[in-house]
């Protein structure tokens, strides 16, 4: 019986053996991943001491992909100028990396937290096993904001230190 409906499956009902193997189609990453694979914008680093420059560290320890994202705030205007990462990990990590600072250039840190995984993962064509790889890129997103408005909270003086200057 099990044979029958195997035959039936593969096409040779009469039990005549198959004349070419069956193919197995290999999985391809998306276009826009190969792409961020093979040119990935904005590698590099900036000076974390520097108070305009805003560091979000982040990993996935089940998979062991690690990603810093940098972002350069502009003092007057508030908005991200630049923005670089380093990432360790697989193709769809260092896609959703390269991605994530080229959408976060030219925007204020509030905007860009409005960035969501799901649009990344979107953008990327990203399978469901891969979809870890934009979360990081927005929690390294979150984490550079945090950092560069808490280096921008320190650079202000407090309300007691402009009243002891006037």
């Amino acid at each position: 019986m099990l044979r029958l409906v195997a035959n039936r499956l593969l096409g040779t009902a009469s039990g005549e053996v198959l004349k070419r193997p069956l193919q197995v189609l290999p999985r391809f990453y998306h276009e826009n991943v190969i792409d961020h694979y093979n040119n990935p914008r904005n590698v590099g680093s900036f000076d974390k001491n520097d108070p305009n420059v805003g560091t979000g560290l982040v990993g996935a320890p089940a998979c062991g992909d690690v990603m810093k994202l940098q972002i350069k705030i502009d003092e007057e205007s508030g908005k991200i100028v630049d923005a670089c990462f380093k990432t360790f990990g697989c193709g769809s990590a260092i896609a959703s990396s390269s991605v994530a600072t080229e959408w976060v250039k030219g925007k204020s840190m509030d905007e860009v937290l409005t960035i969501k995984n799901t649009e990344i993962a979107k953008h990327l064509s990203l399978p469901p096993v891969k979809l870890h790889c934009s979360m990081l890129a927005e929690d390294a997103i979150k984490a550079a904001v945090k950092d560069a408005e808490a280096k921008r909270a320190k650079m202000k003086p407090s309300p007691i230190e402009k009243a002891a200057d006037v």
